[in-house]
């Protein structure tokens, strides 16, 4: 998928949602919060739908690594407050995803990111196929 298909997006078109509380910590020497933290954002959004206790994407012995990550900063995110993260499944493939996040601030959004995660064997380190709950994603789920 194309950054310019999901470009648009509002928070209300991501399936899945979570929320991060602003830190002052998070925050740099011009006042608004440091692009690395962004980084941290999407972690949140990605590991909630990873393993989100209903419906776990992981499976015994496996865990997901990222091998792609492409981070468009879009506005700047200011202290104190919380941020929305938006996060679609836009690609399943045998051993990866692609996941479409967005980050939102007061319904702004401020930042998008592609990330292509591995499925990997947590004995072997290397490639393992998709277990069956993240290769069977309800459509709900994908964009």
């Amino acid at each position: 998928m194309t950054a310019g298909a999901t470009k648009d997006w509002t928070l209300e078109q991501f399936p899945f949602r979570a929320y991060d509380k602003l830190r002052y910590a998070d925050t740099d020497r011009q006042g608004h919060v440091n692009n690395a933290v962004f980084s941290t954002f999407i972690e949140t959004g990605r590991v909630e739908l990873i393993y989100d206790p209903e419906a776990p994407l992981t499976s015994p012995h496996t865990s997901f690594v990222i091998v792609n990550l492409n981070l468009q900063l879009r506005a700047e995110i200011r202290w104190p407050g919380t941020v929305d993260i938006g996060t679609a499944v836009t690609r399943v493939g045998n051993t990866s995803m692609q996941l479409y996040q967005g980050i939102f601030q007061n319904g702004a959004c401020c930042a998008t990111a592609e990330t292509v995660i591995v499925c990997i064997d947590d004995n072997t380190q290397r490639p393992t196929k998709l277990p069956d709950t993240a290769r069977k994603l309800p459509d709900t789920a994908r964009r």
